[in-house]
Order: C-alpha cells, then structure tokens, then sequence
C-alpha cells in the first residue's frame, strides 16, 4: 500500500503519538530505478566501446552522458510527486499536503472531533474526507478506490485508540 503508519516516541506528556506517510502509487520502485538507470548506461556504454582511442569518443561521449543524466532527472522528479503526511497525537492532528509546484498546505486541528467519511458522489471514487466540524479536507486522493477504505478503516482505530 502507498502509504504506511510509524508510531513515533512519545513526548514529554508520555502520550502515544502516529505518524501516517502517504504517497501516490509508483510503477517504478527505488530497486527498479537503480536497474534502469544500470542497464541503459550499459546499453549506452556499449557502443562506445567501438570508438576507444579515436576522436569520436568525445564527440559522443556528452550525448550519452546527457541522455543518462536526462533520464536520472526525470524518474528522480516523479518521486518528489504529491505526498501527504499526518502527525496525530492525543491532543492534536497536523496533516500536511505537499504537491510539487505548489506551496505546502497544513491542517491543524483537535483529534478528538475528527470524523473520516467516504463521500460516493466526490470527484473520485470513495473520496475519503476528514472534518472536524468546520472544516473538510481530503485524504489520499490518489489512492485507489480500496485503498482510500482501508485507510479510513485504519484512521479510524487510530483515532479510537487515542480518545
């Protein structure tokens, strides 16, 4: 699942505190990564074996160079994607969206008057939402339609386990 809880140390009051990551789902895990970026300077490298020991090499040593460092970058930046991370503790709930371009948005409020609902009729399936009564946030709108239930599912016996 792209999001995962951390039960964190406890502060000075002693009292339990979460921590919940969340992130959009990737077709590339950091593991793939490292084998994409392995096999195509390989695959790059490879050609220019012919050329050792001649001008050319240096001619098109910076092309392939640039095509690795183009691909590095453009991977590397689709993992700085949106992310959203939740801090959760007995007298209060912080949870802050990051999305790239955009300035960080945070929401602070009392755990305790936080109710979670699915909202069928939202822009996404299950839209999952959180309000404490005056106001409403999302949670996890690029998660999937189950994952979106599960989450709330485990928010909710947090959130239990804390009142």
């Amino acid at each position: 699942m792209p999001y995962s809880w951390h039960e964190t140390a406890p502060e000075k009051s002693g009292a339990v505190c979460f921590q919940l990551d969340i992130w959009p789902h990737r077709s590339l895990p950091r593991r793939g990564f490292v084998w994409v970026i392995g096999v195509t300077a390989a695959g790059l490298a490879f050609p220019l074996l012919a050329t050792v020991g001649s001008a050319v090499l240096w001619g098109l040593l910076p092309f392939a160079v640039l095509a690795l460092w183009a691909l590095w970058h453009a991977i590397t930046r689709s993992y700085s994607a949106a992310h959203e991370r939740m801090i959760l503790d007995r007298d209060r709930l912080i949870l802050t969206r990051r999305d790239p371009g955009r300035k960080e948005r945070v929401w602070r409020t009392n755990p305790y008057w936080v109710r979670t609902s699915l909202r069928h009729n939202g822009p996404v399936d299950d839209y999952l939402v959180l309000t404490d009564g005056r106001r409403e946030v999302e949670l996890g709108a690029f998660l999937s339609p189950e994952e979106r239930v599960a989450l709330r599912d485990d928010l909710d016996r947090h959130l239990a386990k804390l009142r």
